[in-house]
């Protein structure tokens, strides 16, 4: 659950960034693109609440039952930290660019470049959610692929010899502290 969420939601924001927003810039009438985006990421939302929430209850599951390995091995606790943080980091920024993308909602018909970006006769309210739409949608994908990075790394701590070291090397430098 957990890497499936996280695939999804890496992947469809992306994909959305790339696809939706660029298919919207190709569209001939500019009061059209705003609608065609907004439309692709209502679909898209749905989905991406599922892919986020498998991500975190599995995310959970896995914390609960590495609770030791966190707790012994080394590393493994700063590794968990650092994950906890860009999830959370995601998270805030994929609910931002929901709140942004409701404003958008209500400027259909007003002429854009694409879906996150303005033209010169967008009027100013509108071209300032884009333009921060258009930073969070790369932001996105560039905290959930850190995600991803580092559930690799979890992968790696948890291969025995890995395991092992990290757990008895724990123990012995507590042991060298007090001599």
């Amino acid at each position: 659950m957990h890497d499936l969420g996280l695939a999804a939601w890496f992947g469809g924001s992306l994909a959305g960034a790339v696809a939706v927003n660029g298919a919207a810039a190709d569209l001939p009438d500019r009061r059209m693109r705003l609608k065609v985006a907004n439309a692709g990421w209502a679909r898209w939302t749905p989905v991406n609440a599922a892919a986020i929430g498998m991500h975190l209850v599995g995310g959970a599951a896995l914390l609960r039952a590495n609770r030791d390995r966190v707790a012994d091995q080394r590393g493994v606790a700063a590794q968990t930290a650092a994950k906890l943080v860009l999830t959370g980091a995601a998270l805030a920024v994929t609910g931002y660019s929901r709140a942004l993308g409701k404003k958008l909602r209500v400027a259909d018909g007003v002429p854009v470049e694409g879906g996150t970006t303005p033209e010169e006769s967008t009027p100013p309210e509108i071209a300032h959610v884009q333009r921060q739409l258009d930073v969070c949608q790369w932001l996105i994908p560039a905290l959930t692929g850190g995600i991803s990075l580092l559930t690799a790394l979890a992968g790696e701590q948890q291969r025995p010899g890995q395991q092992s070291s990290g757990m008895f090397g724990k123990p012995a430098q507590w042991l060298h502290r007090g001599a």
